[in-house]
């Protein structure tokens, strides 16, 4: 798996601090251990050794804009010296270790494995030149070679799997971060998809979730060579055998062994395997056409909601294995909450959408639809009997004309409202100001408005909604409660931004002290507003009193 720079550089990092403790340990060794009298030059190199990754080591603490690197054969070269200078094999093994680590850590596995070799058949030929031959000597040399050999292996593990693990989460922070809104729900879905074909080098990546609401299936597939969206497909509950491959509490891989296939599977909540995993169905099999399958289950609000599957349909590309259902296991756990979150907002949007068009449509219908019939209906009256004298048509003429302006004006006002806004904290009073002086000016009603002094510190999109909310409630005000003054207030605490309209119209049908859950229950209150408020995690408070007006009150946490 290939790293980016981040990565590298922390990688870059450890091998530089490791050199030095490495450097140190082996001085330390071969000070200790050597029985024989001591050879300088031994010395000299690894403490001018020491002192080279000691200074790489306060360069990269200090002055790390140098990026000051020592090159991997350095070190190379020193093990090399080493081999033949030291009398002692401890001193060589811990440098010898260090060399391995750097290797593993730089993906070079098959230097890896030339070096343990080189190394294992070099101190075994020093330490026999060293010893007079005995039969007895050579146990002695196969422990010393077994001994590098395990050691080597194993610490080329070890920095192979600290590699795999820095791999692994770049790839689940990359995963997670094309699951954005606004790259949309397909577009996100596609990419992640496309993500896993790569990752696990398969042939076709599949979403398949689960809508008991609506009753249906939704099913995005993204082949390794795609590049273009695509929607998901609808289809019937009916289909899940195909999709969801099984009980949905089960992870489970399967593989054809030329005729026959077989499994292996485990229980996702307990981890408890499974002897035997049953045999994929028929409608999966004929649905890809497939060879080898894994598939792990996503959730919604803690249930399962659907699977992601990895379909090869031909054995030529990479056999899957229990370590690949694990790893696809961890990566739809991470990607579960944002995936979720797509689809929620998604959801919002969506309702938000037709709410506004409701409210639209319902403002048309109610409003310059029915001025307009009205108009027919007297200009069909005029034309079939017209007024005796001329100033009586003039009189007639000229309040069609009226009505006609004042409702060219209510249309345009709405056409305006509908374009898009942009509301920043800095504008958001300025704006509310504004819009309640023309209002004022236009329909003769008191406004009072009252923002709290300090600078509003609010993301732009809750602005946005409450400009929105709060301009949508004074024309609520207007068109059905006939109030005459109207008190508005907008404060923020540490925790949430507030937003209050208070009028003394009719009020509506109920009498009480109502929040949202309870509105949606009793389908009572303002559709858009309701809809506005839930999309930015606020809460709505309405207070009526039928003949002495109502009281709506907003609640947006800021954090």
């Amino acid at each position: 798996m290939t790293l980016d720079n981040t990565e590298r550089l922390y990688l870059e990092r450890q091998v530089t601090l490791a050199r030095a403790v490495i450097a140190a340990l082996s001085l330390l060794a071969l000070l200790e251990t050597s029985v024989a009298p001591l050879r300088r030059l031994a010395v000299v190199l690894l403490l001018g050794y020491l002192l080279v990754a000691l200074a790489a080591v306060f360069a990269e603490r200090f002055f790390p804009h140098l990026r000051v690197r020592i090159p991997l054969v350095v070190d190379f070269l020193v093990l090399a010296a080493f081999v033949y200078l030291t009398p002692s094999v401890s001193a060589f093994w811990f440098l010898f270790l260090f060399t391995i680590f750097a290797l593993a850590t730089r993906g070079n596995t098959r230097a890896m494995f030339a070096m343990v070799g080189l190394a294992t058949a070099g101190i075994i030929l020093r330490v026999a030149i060293e010893d007079s031959f005995r039969w007895q000597s050579t146990w002695h040399w196969i422990a010393i070679g077994l001994g590098t050999i395990v050691s080597g292996l194993g610490m080329g593990f070890v920095g192979a799997r600290e590699r795999e693990h820095l791999g692994r989460q770049q790839f689940l922070e990359k995963i997670t971060g094309v699951l954005r809104f606004d790259r949309g729900l397909t577009e996100s879905i596609r990419q992640a998809l496309g993500e896993l074909t790569l990752a696990f080098d398969c042939e076709q990546a599949c979403l398949a979730v689960r809508d008991d609401e609506v009753e249906r299936l939704f099913v995005w597939k993204v082949r390794a060579s795609e590049r273009e969206a695509r929607g998901p497909e609808t289809l019937p509950l009916s289909r899940s055998d195909a999709f969801l491959i099984d009980c949905l509490e089960v992870s489970m891989g399967w593989e054809q062994i030329g005729g026959n296939g077989e499994g292996f599977g485990w229980d996702r909540r307990t981890g408890q395997r499974f002897r035997r995993v049953p045999p994929l169905a028929e409608v999966a099999r004929e649905e890809f056409g497939v060879n080898s399958l894994l598939a792990a289950t996503i959730e919604a609000d803690g249930q399962p909601a659907g699977r992601v599957l990895l379909i090869n349909a031909n054995g030529g590309r990479h056999r899957f294995s229990e370590g690949d259902l694990r790893w696809l296991e961890r990566i739809v756990r991470q990607v579960g909450a944002p995936l979720e979150n797509v689809f929620l907002l998604r959801s919002l949007r969506t309702r938000a959408v037709e709410a506004e068009r409701s409210r639209v449509s319902r403002d048309l219908h109610d409003g310059i639809l029915q001025t307009l019939l009205s108009l027919n209906i007297q200009l069909d009256v005029l034309r079939h009997k017209p007024p005796q004298t001329p100033e009586t048509l003039c009189s007639e003429l000229s309040s069609l004309q009226q009505t006609v302006k004042e409702q060219g004006e209510e249309l345009r006002r709405m056409v305006t409202e509908m374009r898009p806004l942009r509301v920043e904290s800095a504008d958001l009073k300025e704006l509310m100001c504004g819009f309640a002086e023309r209002f004022r000016n236009e329909h003769g009603l008191a406004v009072e408005l009252f923002i709290d002094d300090r600078n509003l510190r609010v993301p732009d999109r809750i602005c946005r909604e409450i400009f929105q909310i709060y301009r949508e409630s004074l024309h609520n005000v207007k068109k059905h409660a006939h109030a005459s003054h109207v008190v508005v207030k907008l404060g923020q605490d540490d925790s949430k931004v507030s937003l209050i309209v208070d009028d003394n119209g009719m009020g509506f049908s109920f009498s009480g002290r109502y929040a949202s859950e309870e509105l949606d229950r009793l389908r009572l209150g303002p559709i858009s507003i309701k809809e506005r408020t839930r999309s930015v995690g606020g809460t709505l408070t309405l207070e009526s009193n039928p003949g002495h007006g109502a009281r709506l009150t907003i609640e947006i946490p800021v954090n």
